[in-house]
């Protein structure tokens, strides 16, 4: 079942409800909406599992069976939908309990309204499933707590969801519909976190072709956007003909497969053993947990934990279920703006004396790969170019100790509405050494660049540029035959390791385009702007770098 009008309509008045309620943070409300997901399809999946365990004749204790101790008296008369009011009985230490039955969505959700509905969901519910929580691997609901309080609003809401009818739905027109849900987040977060494009993550995947059997990590997870399109990549490649749908997203059609060439095996590895993440914020380790789980990859789990603060031993590297010698995959949009206390900074990440995040996680990330690993990462265009001694020390070891197969340059605005910054994608392999460097200059991706960009136009400069990449080899013997003489036309050029080392490693994409005579005197000022928005914004980094250092002489 695809994601239909209607669906989409219904989140969009939960939405409106929120907002017009007195709930106006998108991400909250996501989150929020997150829980009411997983009470609803907890039902579902508990009756999937007591099936199967008839048909296997073995035991199944159903998170249903058994009686609650109630943590509010006043949630002792629960009415039921068959039995009409029950009563709480009564333990013999004064508190009442109620059937654990009554807290099946079917029960709860279609009998209670109003400030009855809010004390229960309040005081029962949450505690209910944070005490399934506990149980689990995820422990998504830890910490969980209701935040929409208004009976009216919680009410209509809690009616929605229902309507939606979750469990008829498959797992992408589930996650379709999360997604929905997502795109409503239009502010990045205080540690300059914000959702990537998914038409972005679908070209950055596609590139670097994750396979069955490989590990894939984000450490900067957010929703698990990489997580999910590498997971959508690895069932279109391993599905037959008739396996393959068209599916409409973002105003754009593209190619989704149902992996019905996967194995048992292969399919049990992919949803088990395949993908691993973390995120600071626990707001966006639930989102992420209930993305992947609408999507099929409930054993998928996301850790709540700073990289760059903290490490794990071995033996808890272990007891995670986590790849000793390293990542095959990592791929990620780490945070591009704050800073990190010099003194929680763990030794293994510190690369000079920075505390720019955006370089603390890429030399994070370029260590979390196994030799032979590959990384796709999302940077601001500063990390190219800067002049401070972190910026060039990490560039020299990417070009020197691994191998930088590519740069990818974004066009400016394509984060909007979440920041203007400009950006580019850095692909590189663990191991080896750079010989040449793939440039990718993209100035359209599919859809205007403007403030809100999400209108679908036809320009789009990703696909052709992504074949490139697949391609590079081919691309490389057409430019070393070309006339040096002529017009390049193509949005693609390379640059051999020694151009790098002249240039103080820098990777800027413009810095090696070959232009003609016209265009050196006309080249395009929206170029020029991003090129001094880079400029200006390393500028303010390394006066805070000085700030900072002038501070700690003074102490």
């Amino acid at each position: 079942m695809p994601l239909t009008a209607d669906m989409r309509r219904s989140i969009d008045q939960i939405r409106d409800y929120l907002f017009g309620g007195g709930y106006p943070d998108p991400v909250s409300n996501a989150e929020q909406l997150s829980f009411l997901f997983f009470f609803y399809l907890v039902e579902g999946i508990d009756a999937e599992n007591k099936a199967r365990a008839l048909v296997l004749k073995a035991p199944y204790p159903s998170l249903f069976d058994g009686e609650w101790e109630l943590k509010n008296p006043l949630n002792a008369l629960v009415p039921g939908v068959r039995e009409g009011n029950l009563l709480a009985t009564v333990l013999q230490t004064g508190v009442p309990r109620i059937p654990r039955s009554r807290f099946r969505w079917s029960v709860w959700a279609e009998a209670l309204a109003g400030e009855a509905l809010v004390r229960f969901v309040r005081d029962e519910v949450f505690a209910f499933f944070a005490e399934i929580g506990e149980a689990s691997a995820h422990d998504f609901m830890r910490g969980a707590r209701l935040g929409i309080d208004e009976p009216t609003v919680l009410t209509q809401v809690i009616r929605l969801v229902d309507g939606l009818r979750l469990d008829q739905a498959d797992a992408d027109t589930k996650g379709d519909l999360f997604e929905h849900v997502l795109r409503q987040m239009k502010q990045a977060g205080e540690l300059g976190q914000f959702r990537t494009p998914r038409h972005i993550l679908r070209t950055i995947v596609e590139m670097i072709d994750p396979q069955v059997g490989e590990t894939v990590y984000d450490p900067a997870a957010g929703t698990a956007g990489f997580l999910v399109a590498a997971y959508n990549h690895v069932r279109l490649a391993n599905s037959s003909p008739g396996g393959i749908v068209e599916a409409e997203l973002d105003g754009k059609t593209h190619r989704r497969g149902l992996g019905d060439r996967l194995s048992p095996a292969q399919l049990a590895t992919l949803q088990g053993a395949t993908f691993f993440g973390n995120d600071v914020d626990p707001k966006m380790v639930r989102l992420a947990t209930m993305n992947l789980t609408l999507r099929g990859l409930a054993n998928v789990r996301i850790l709540q934990r700073n990289v760059l603060t903290t490490s794990l031993a071995d033996d808890c590297k272990t007891a995670l279920g986590l790849p000793d010698e390293g990542f095959h995959v990592v791929l990620a949009n780490p945070p591009f703006s704050g800073r990190v206390d010099k003194d929680r900074i763990v030794e293994e990440v510190r690369i000079g004396g920075t505390s720019a995040t955006e370089l603390l996680f890429l030399k994070y990330m370029r260590d979390s790969l196994r030799p032979g690993g590959r990384a796709a990462v999302v940077v601001p265009e500063g990390v190219l170019f800067g002049s401070t001694l972190a910026h060039r020390e990490l560039r020299r070891q990417l070009i020197e100790t691994d191998r930088i197969d590519a740069v990818l340059s974004l066009p400016s605005g394509v984060f909007q509405p979440y920041s203007g910054v400009k950006t580019s994608v850095l692909f590189f392999r663990r191991g080896e050494r750079t010989g040449r460097v793939l440039f990718l200059h993209a100035d359209d991706d599919g859809y205007r660049l403007d403030a809100n960009h999400d209108t679908p136009i036809e320009a789009d400069d990703l696909p052709a540029l992504a074949q490139a990449y697949v391609q590079r080899d081919a691309a490389w013997a057409r430019w070393q035959v070309r006339d040096a003489a002529a017009d390049w036309t193509e949005k693609w050029w390379f640059a051999d390791a020694a151009a790098l080392r002249a240039n103080d490693f820098n990777l800027s994409a413009s810095r090696y385009r070959p232009m003609s005579q016209a265009q050196v005197e006309h080249q395009d000022p929206r170029v020029l702007l991003d090129e001094l928005a880079a400029i200006e914004a390393e500028i303010g980094v390394e006066i805070e770098a000085l700030r900072a250092a002038l501070a700690e002489r003074d102490e």
